[in-house]
């Protein structure tokens, strides 16, 4: 598995480098010759930040129903769109992201939904509690501590891979994310009408930890885990930076994309 570390980027960027992390990751495997012996190495992680605040809508959100633009626009706060899943949230300097691509087989396994998730949410779950033992998970793939989430996540699943990212609030400004938000269309029972400030939490994560620790739980599910930099097959990033390119063109660059619905 390979460890990715981007410089960092604007908002629209780092959607971008997502959804070209899996993108790669297909077309290595669609790419591969038959003769091949070695499995080639497709799987990877990052854990990034925002640099600035920024409202992520789901890939099928709808962003009157989900979010106050008046009050974002207002501010200059950017209102994108993701690839994956899943309701909006808020992203900015206080909150860690984490990005995973992983590999799916044919059928059944990690192609169901609930197998995906569970699969993921085990392993951050796992790497959190290092830091935050009685961290929690709740709902479909929430992280909640003292009955606060402090972690929301979504999949996309692809031909060959899944890609799952997150946010890991651990400096966020809560009453940012309850201005720039509307009342969740669909919440987990869990929840219990409570509005977005008396929601959500931050938790203490050390991100160089939080780093190495997902490494390990990765790392136990691949064969082996590096640091892209580091391996003798250079270039991986720039490969991905180049698809990352295309797709702010067709897409991220494009305020149709992320004002759609």
């Amino acid at each position: 598995m390979l460890r990715l570390n981007f410089e960092p980027a604007s908002s629209r960027r780092e959607l971008a480098r997502d959804e070209a992390m899996l993108q790669w990751a297909d077309s290595v495997i669609e790419n591969q010759h038959e003769d091949q012996r070695d499995e080639p190495t497709t799987e990877s992680f990052r854990v990034w930040r925002f640099t600035e605040p920024t409202v992520i809508l789901g890939r099928s959100s709808r962003i009157d129903e989900e979010v106050d633009r008046a009050w974002c626009a207002a501010r200059g706060i950017d209102v994108l769109r993701r690839c994956t899943g899943g309701a909006s949230v808020v992203g900015g300097p206080g909150c860690l992201m984490y990005s995973v691509v992983v590999r799916v087989p044919g059928e059944g396994g990690l192609r169901k939904i609930d197998a995906a998730h569970d699969f993921v949410m085990q392993r951050l779950l796992a790497a959190v509690q290092v830091q935050v033992p009685t961290a929690e998970r709740a709902g479909t793939c929430d992280l909640i501590f003292q009955n606060r989430k402090f972690s929301g996540n979504s999949l996309r699943i692809a031909r060959h891979h899944l890609l799952y990212h997150g946010t890991l609030l651990v400096d966020a400004d809560l009453d940012l994310i309850d201005e720039c938000l509307a009342l969740a269309p669909r919440q987990p029972e869990y929840r219990q009408g409570r509005n977005h400030r008396d929601f959500v939490g931050n938790v203490h994560l050390d991100e160089l930890k939080l780093t190495e620790s997902l490494e390990s739980e990765f790392g136990k599910h691949a064969d082996a885990v590096s640091d892209a930099r580091s391996m003798s097959q250079a270039g991986y990033e720039s490969i991905m930076e180049e698809i990352a390119e295309e797709l702010m063109r067709s897409r991220y660059g494009d305020a149709s994309w992320h004002e759609r619905r």
